[in-house]
């Protein structure tokens, strides 16, 4: 179409045409910039197993350390996904980076099916040494309770983003290995008194919520306990 207009009508064209391709410009800026904030929602503070203090499986820090933290938490949990996107980094800054702390991740999955099958994938990503990437990963993706957000679809998704060997991950979980170590983690918690997450059990104690975390490690580290 353009190819037929007469030279004299180029100029008069031309400008009218302009608006339009700086709208395709602005419009494709916008569809990148939309892009980054995606990738830099799903990445921004998310846990780098390189950068934690001796990660192995779902603990972390020095096994000799003076004071051992237990964390029951469950992935659908909204106080839980607060502390482990908000307050956990400073805590490990704190505690578990400075020798002070062992601190152990235990899921407790009480709020219903996805819970189960949340921790059971968490358990095949700590197989392969990539349990903290996954529980950031779970966390910044929680929806309502049971309603698809950890479908087992969805978590073998949340696998892949986690840069987990997917073969090995899905013979994992696919075969449900970790089924009954999930209810037994769920059983073992009540016998220690949790009854809400997330709830912490600093050497061996009653179990706390984390508003009471730094002073029942502050106690124990001054002999209190």
């Amino acid at each position: 179409m353009g190819k037929q207009v007469r030279s004299r009508d180029k100029k008069r064209k031309e400008p009218a045409n302009r608006p339009v391709y700086t709208l395709g410009a602005i419009v494709l800026g916008a569809m990148v910039i939309a892009v980054i904030l995606i990738i830099l929602n799903l990445t921004q503070g998310a846990t780098k197993t390189a950068d934690l203090p001796n990660p192995v499986g779902m603990s972390l820090g020095d096994p000799n350390a003076p004071v051992k933290v237990e964390e029951y938490s469950d992935f659908q949990c909204p106080y839980c996904a607060q502390f482990a996107l908000n307050a956990q980094a400073s805590f490990i800054e704190k505690y578990v980076k400075t020798g002070k702390v062992y601190f152990t991740y235990i899921p407790f999955s009480f709020i219903g099916p996805e819970s189960v099958r949340a921790a059971e994938a968490a358990y095949c990503a700590a197989d392969q040494n990539k349990f903290w990437e996954f529980h950031d990963m779970l966390f910044k993706n929680q929806g309502g309770e049971n309603t698809g957000a950890f479908s087992d679809n969805k978590l073998i998704s949340l696998a892949q983003k986690s840069g987990l060997n997917m073969a090995e991950f899905r013979s994992c979980f696919d075969s449900g290995k970790y089924k009954e170590k999930v209810q037994t983690d769920l059983n073992d918690g009540k016998t220690r008194g949790v009854t809400g997450t997330p709830s912490f059990i600093v050497n061996g104690q009653k179990p706390i919520f984390a508003n009471a975390l730094d002073t029942a490690i502050e106690q124990a580290l001054n002999g209190g306990n």
